[in-house]
């Protein structure tokens, strides 16, 4: 809880200030949330002890066409799109696939890590609890992915809650291979350059490679002429999308993730 305890600054009252404002002088409201297109939006929860969190929303083009509950996909960007200008997420990542491309099938959730920071895990399930409330959102079809240091906050996020996810695509990204048990669940496609520097090809292999050793469903793409930008490649490849699609949460999970909060709540004890 080091970054809630630390991050306690008059920047985020303002940006809330300023979007409770900007909200009321339009008129916005989610319910009137258009499809198709990426919204600026801001989470803040009734616990004083999460922060407020800015994030994309993305709603597939015929959300309002029908009634279907939709699967969701919350992404996790780097160090370089961290701030409080929701729109530097655009710029990479899969914001700006679903900036070219509204075909998207996924609500799309892309929150942004404050500058200095790097992901938290209790505000971002929070934030997951948030978006399932808030849209018609299939429980039994959330996904995760990240890259570089989201990466590495994907392994983090699903290792702690492992019974919220139906598959996970870590690109670039360092997990801990002590919780490689909490994926025995869950699919995982990792994405790795051999060319690495910034993120050692090692870790992504040692994560892989553990969960196999449980049984798990985890396997690891590594492309042999990139370095540590590989998550473009990843995103444009339909077939990464195409797999997601066909995996179903495992009510297994469940008991997987109730271990992992009994063991957190041992820690903090």
């Amino acid at each position: 809880m080091m970054f809630l305890r630390r991050f306690r600054s008059r920047t985020y009252g303002f940006i809330a200030i300023s979007f409770a404002i900007g909200c009321s002088l339009v008129g916005w409201s989610w319910r009137s949330q258009k499809a198709g297109v990426q919204t600026e939006m801001l989470f803040e929860s009734e616990d004083s002890s999460i922060l407020p969190i800015g994030y994309l929303s993305f709603l597939p083009k015929d959300y309002y066409e029908d009634d279907r509950k939709r699967p969701l996909l919350m992404h996790l960007h780097g160090v370089g799109e961290r701030g409080d200008n929701l729109s530097k997420l655009k710029r990479d990542g899969l914001p700006l696939i679903v900036e070219k491309d509204n075909s998207f099938p996924f609500i799309l959730v892309s929150p942004q890590c404050p500058e200095g920071m790097v992901w938290e895990v209790e505000s971002l399930n929070a934030l997951l609890s948030e978006v399932i409330g808030k849209y018609r959102v299939d429980p039994d079809r959330i996904y995760l992915t990240g890259s570089s240091m989201g990466g590495s906050g994907a392994w983090k996020l699903a290792a702690a809650h492992p019974d919220r996810f139906a598959a996970v695509i870590p690109i670039c990204g360092k997990g801990d291979p002590a919780t490689a048990e909490r994926f025995k669940d869950l699919p995982v496609w990792a994405f790795h350059g051999k060319k690495d520097h910034t993120v050692p090809l090692s870790t992504s292999q040692e994560m892989v490679a553990a969960i196999q050793a449980i049984g798990g469903n985890a396997k690891l793409t590594i492309y042999s002429n990139v370095g540590h930008e590989s998550w473009m490649q990843t995103y444009e490849n339909r077939e990464v999308f195409d797999w997601l699609l066909t995996k179903i949460r495992s009510h297994a999970s469940t008991a997987a993730g109730n271990m992992a909060r009994s063991l957190e709540q041992g820690r903090t004890r």
